[in-house]
């Protein structure tokens, strides 16, 4: 059997998700049923994580078992002929048996795209949270230093989660404000938990909007209860841009 490794975009929209579900359709799904179509077999693609339903990829990483001898770029080329237009599959190689996307990453890095201004933007309506009225991108990167480290994040977690324990290190974490009212919110961690993006940008945004203090980070960390966190961010301005092995 070869263990065949991707690199893959998708953009979430129309998905419920990475992971197969009863109730709709995921990325995980289309992607089997289109190697099934190549190889003849049933196989199990496993990612390096779930994305929530609309959330988007610039890099996942996700590896599947194969008794297939199609070389690698006929494999390539093949399954992006198959795919919807959503979905593509920037890179694929045969890799040493044992490599596993989920257990060998190393780090993840998400991407977090808001627009603040005065009237929505439309090219960016899939893939960016639009904020109006007053931001202050200098108290988000403030407000962003105490999130550094190692913590418990169940102040900024799905309540949810099935994670064993909600401590991660988030190692880097970049605040970039750009034209057009074009704000990018990216962070690295050892993990992410469900939610954890979504409820750290929700909470920065709160401060940047004047609605919370930077120095209230610090006292909701330690509180660890998400009661006390600020609101989830829509999935539909999240990416996971990069997984680090």
């Amino acid at each position: 059997m070869r263990n065949l490794r991707m690199v893959l975009e998708y953009d979430g929209t129309a998905y419920h998700g990475w992971q197969r579900q009863t109730n709709g359709l995921s990325i995980q799904q289309v992607l089997e049923e289109k190697i099934a179509v190549m190889t003849g077999e049933a196989v199990k693609v496993i990612g390096s994580g779930r994305t929530d339903a609309g959330v988007h990829a610039l890099g996942q990483v996700a590896h599947f078992k194969t008794a297939s001898t199609i070389p690698d770029i006929r494999f390539l080329n093949g399954i992006n002929s198959l795919l919807p237009r959503d979905i593509a599959v920037k890179a694929l190689r045969e890799v040493d048996p044992s490599f596993h996307a989920r257990y060998d990453a190393k780090s993840k890095v998400y991407l977090y795209q808001v627009v603040n201004g005065s009237v929505r933007p439309v090219l960016l309506r899939q893939y960016a949270w639009f904020v109006p009225g007053p931001l202050d991108p200098e108290k988000i990167r403030e407000a962003a230093v105490y999130f550094m480290g190692t913590h418990d994040f169940s102040s900024f977690c799905s309540t949810h989660s099935d994670a064993p324990d909600h401590i991660r290190t988030i190692t880097d974490i970049r605040i970039e404000a750009g034209s057009h009212g074009l704000i990018k919110i990216e962070m690295e961690a050892d993990g992410f938990l469900r939610h954890m993006v979504r409820g750290i940008v929700g909470t920065l945004i709160e401060v940047g909007r004047g609605k919370r203090f930077v120095s209230d980070m610090q006292a909701i960390i330690h509180e660890k209860d998400r009661r006390h966190g600020g609101m989830t961010a829509p999935p539909h301005g999240l990416f996971l841009k990069e997984v680090i092995y």
